[in-house]
C-alpha cells in the first residue's frame, strides 16, 4: 500500500510504498540531501519535521520559522486528523544549535528600534508557544547538539528524548544575549537553583546528564539499535495518545537509564546555595569565599560574560518563576527589544562568532556600573502594536 509523503509543506506529493516511508522515518539519510531548510513528512496520521540545514547544525533561521508555524497551525486545525508531531534535525551531529543570531545582529544594526530589528525572536516565540501549548502529542528527538533556539523548540513539548550524543547549553550570556526562548519558564522550574547556574554560566550537560537535570523527559542512547527501534515503534502506534506514548518510551528509557548520578550532584549543594543568592554581587562573593576548585571555575566563566546579560537574566527568571509559559515569552520580547538597542548583543556575537577574538567589550564593563535603574528598563512595556500576540 503507497504512502502519501508531504514535502515542503504540502506542495509536492509523492508516493512511496510503506517499506520506504520506514526507511525515511528511522533516519534515512537521501532526505538530508534536499535543499529545503524543512522537511515536512506524513506516515498516516502522524507528521514528521526535520530541520534540514545539518552543515549549520540546523540552526533556526526565519525561513525555517516561517514554514514550521503554518504546518503546526494546520495539523492542530480542529478539523486535522493529525494524531502525532515529531520535530527532529537532519545528519548525525545536532537537533538544532541554536538561533541564527549572526543574521539577527545584521538585520538589527539597520535600525534597532524598528520591528524588524526584533522580527526573528517575535515569529521564534510564536512557534516556541505553539509546541507549549499543542493539544496533540509533540515529541522532540533532542539527538545531538541541542542550544538556545533548539531548546525552545523542544524543552516545553510534553515529550523529549535525549540520547548519548545530547550536548546541552544556553550560552547567551556569553553572546550579550539572555537565556530567552521560554528560558525564563522553564529553566526556574528545575530543581533548586540549577538553573539559575545553568543560565549564568552557560554549562553544558550530556547525554543521560540532560535527563536527570530534567530537561529531557527520556534518554534512549543509541547502543543496540535502541533509539531507531523507539522511532519506528512511534510509527507504528496505531492510535497515539499521550498515554500510550509514554508507556512506549517509558519502556525504551526503562531499558536505558543507568544509576549513574548526576554530573552535577558533587556541586549541587553549593550551586543550591551560591546560584540561590538575591543578587549577582553576591554570587561573586559566595565564589570568592570558597575555596574550591569550582568556584574558581565558576568565577573564571562569569568573569567572561556581559555584565548586563547576567543581571537581566537573573531579574527574568526571578519574574518568570511565577509566570505562564505565554506571559514569559511576552517578557522576553520586551528584553529583546531593548537587547537590540544596546551594544551588548552585537558585541558579543562579533566578538565569539565573527571576529573571534573572545575579548568583548561590554558595556558597562562592571557589575558596579550595570545598575538596577538599567536593568529594569529591559522590562518596560513596548510601544502600542509592538507587544508579542500569542
Amino acid at each position: 500500500m503507497a504512502t502519501r509523503l508531504i514535502v515542503g509543506r504540502a506542495r509536492t506529493r509523492l508516493f512511496v510504498t510503506s517499506q520506504q516511508m520506514k526507511r525515511l522515518c528511522v533516519g534515512y539519510r537521501e532526505l538530508s540531501n534536499m535543499s529545503d531548510e524543512v522537511l515536512f513528512e506524513a506516515v498516516g496520521s502522524t507528521r514528521i519535521i526535520t530541520l534540514n540545514r545539518p552543515k549549520a547544525l540546523n540552526a533556526l533561521n526565519l525561513n525555517m520559522v516561517e514554514k514550521i508555524i503554518p504546518s503546526l497551525q494546520d495539523w492542530i486545525a480542529p478539523d486535522s486528523k493529525v494524531s502525532m508531531i515529531i520535530l527532529k534535525g537532519a545528519g548525525e551531529k545536532a537537533f538544532c544549535a541554536g538561533g541564527d543570531v549572526r543574521a539577527v545582529t545584521e538585520e538589527g544594526r539597520k535600525d534597532p528600534k524598528s520591528l524588524n530589528a526584533t522580527h526573528f525572536f517575535r515569529r521564534e516565540y510564536v512557534l516556541d508557544h505553539l509546541i507549549g501549548s499543542c493539544p496533540i502529542p509533540f515529541i522532540a528527538l533532542i539527538d545531538g547538539i541541542t542550544m538556545g533556539g533548539g531548546v525552545g523548540l523542544s524543552v516545553h513539548a510534553p515529550f523529549k528524548v535525549a540520547t548519548e550524543k545530547t550536548l546541552f547549553a544556553m550560552p547567551e550570556t556569553a553572546i550579550g544575549l539572555f537565556p530567552d526562548v521560554g528560558g525564563s519558564h522553564f529553566l526556574t522550574r528545575l530543581n533548586g537553583a540549577l538553573g539559575m547556574y545553568l543560565a549564568l554560566t552557560g554549562a553544558r550537560l550530556k547525554g543521560e546528564h540532560v535527563y536527570k537535570a530534567g530537561i529531557a523527559s527520556h534518554y534512549v542512547p543509541h547502543k543496540d539499535g535502541m533509539f531507531e527501534k523507539m522511532t519506528a515503534e512511534l510509527l507504528t502506534l496505531s492510535n497515539p495518545t499521550p498515554d500510550s506514548i509514554q508507556d512506549l518510551l517509558a519502556s525504551f528509557h526503562n531499558q536505558s537509564c543507568t544509576d549513574e548520578p548526576f554530573s552535577l550532584s558533587d556541586q549541587k549543594q553549593q550551586i543550591d546555595y551560591v546560584f540561590g543568592l538575591s543578587t549577582l554581587e553576591q554570587i561573586f562573593s559566595a565564589l570568592e569565599a570558597d575555596h574550591s576548585d569550582w568556584a574558581a571555575n565558576t568565577l573564571k566563566t562569569l568573569k567572561k560574560m556581559s555584565p548586563t546579560s547576567m543581571k537581566v537574566t537573573m531579574e527574568q527568571l526571578r519574574r518568570g518563576a511565577q509566570m505562564s509559559l505565554a506571559d514569559c515569552l511576552k517578557m522576553e520580547l520586551r528584553i529583546c527589544r531593548m537587547t537590540m538597542m544596546n551594544n551588548d548583543f552585537y558585541e558579543g556575537v562579533r566578538a565569539v562568532l565573527v571576529d573571534k577574538d573572545n575579548q568583548p567589550n561590554w558595556r558597562p564593563a562592571t557589575l558596579e556600573a550595570t545598575t538596577d535603574e538599567y536593568v529594569q528598563t529591559y522590562f518596560h512595556p513596548m510601544p502600542d502594536g509592538q507587544e508579542l500576540e500569542l
